[in-house]
């Protein structure tokens, strides 16, 4: 392997991990910022709204068309295969995938700007980003373990959706309620955990094989994305203003 000390700009583990967490944070921000490209290009554009939504004569969706099912699968797919076959792919192909991931949930997500205002969606961003900024910190700089909060986090999530799902056909106000607090709670907290697992993943990255610090980053930059994007939605359901 080659020494951190031969390679261009690198000179110590610190400035290692230092790059991994910068590349992670890095495509995390242009996902997101491609994610909201897409989201309000949908929005301001009637043809895409019409394939996507049915709406009623007052303009309000109703329902999801055919289209934005097969959407939602193919996010969840993309999820699940850059996941699991993040080591075979090349960090061309990963790159592409994540992006890929990004634009499509920019489609989906465009339902968003129908429901809320857009002042309400900035200022739940904003809000969102400082929550998120501070609890990535926080996993980088703390020294506690936090192996056992993401066991415990974990099996939050899983009982977070499969509520999700009862809710659906309960459709009770009172249980969204709980719902969203719980997991402004389980994301806040998977925030700390996922960071604190990818710095110790960037301490451990080979500096000498740019295609698996490509992979590393991508995955990293995958994690925190859904950690911020699920963290959003979360809180919207709290802070966002809906249109009359």
């Amino acid at each position: 392997m080659t020494p951190y000390s031969s390679l261009p700009g690198v000179k110590t583990r610190t400035e290692v991990l230092n790059a991994f967490m910068r590349g992670v944070y890095g495509w995390m921000s242009a996902g997101l910022a491609l994610t909201a490209a897409v989201a309000m290009f949908a929005a301001s554009s009637p043809t895409v709204l019409g394939a996507l939504f049915s709406f009623d004569p007052a303009g309000r969706v109703v329902g999801l068309s055919g289209l934005t099912w097969f959407l939602l699968i193919a996010e969840l797919g993309l999820v699940f295969f850059l996941s699991a076959r993040i080591r075979s792919l090349s960090g061309t192909t990963a790159t592409s995938l994540f992006l890929a991931y990004s634009a499509l949930n920019g489609v989906t997500l465009s339902m968003i700007f129908l429901a809320y205002t857009s002042a309400s969606i900035f200022q739940t961003f904003i809000v969102c980003a400082g929550m998120f900024g501070a609890m990535s910190l926080y996993g980088m700089v703390t020294k506690r373990d936090l192996t056992g909060l993401g066991s415990l986090l974990f099996m939050g999530l899983i009982g977070l959706l499969i509520a999700m799902v009862v809710n659906i056909f309960l459709k009770s106000a009172a249980m969204e309620f709980v719902i969203s607090g719980i997991g402004v709670l389980i994301f806040t907290g998977l925030t700390a955990y996922d960071t604190q697992k990818l710095k110790t993943m960037g301490e451990m990255v080979p500096a000498d094989d740019s295609t698996a610090v490509r992979r590393g980053t991508i995955l990293g930059a995958l994690t925190l994305y859904l950690d911020f994007i699920n963290l959003f939605l979360m809180l919207l359901r709290f802070m966002g203003q809906t249109r009359e």
